[in-house]
């Protein structure tokens, strides 16, 4: 089985990639053929976009920000999720880390993954230093 796939080197292509690909997935059916060049082409596009634009590990300190912002709440609200007043501020300033009590308490009330609000494990260079 042969077919055509776009190869991915600009967002020029990248365009054009995903006009493929939403025309093969507009199709009502899809033989053989077209459902490995549907699943070849989302490949090719995955891969472009992670190259293209990286995901970087967000810090607990913004995620919270961004949750405080979404539920609409004050620091004062984190405050029996976190301990005290002044916790909160260590915390939201990035001072302090969370303990594993607070990261369970904030992944129960906003019902997030935890290794969201964990700290990313040490690399090898840093643990032998």
């Amino acid at each position: 089985m042969k077919t055509t796939l776009i190869v991915i080197e600009n967002d020029a292509d990248l365009a054009e990639a995903q006009k493929l690909l939403h025309g093969l997935m507009r199709q009502p059916v899809l033989d053989d053929a077209a459902a490995a060049r549907l699943r070849a082409q989302a490949q090719l596009i995955e891969a472009y976009e992670k190259s293209r634009w990286p995901q970087r590990k967000l810090k607990p300190a913004d995620l919270l920000r961004y949750l405080m912002d979404q539920h609409e709440l004050s620091r004062a609200d984190l405050v029996p999720l976190l301990g005290s007043a002044s916790r909160v501020s260590e915390v939201l300033n990035g001072r302090k880390g969370l303990s594993l009590n607070m990261v369970q308490r904030l992944r129960a009330r906003f019902g997030i993954p935890a290794d969201l609000l964990l700290p990313p494990p040490e690399s090898k260079s840093r643990q032998a230093a």
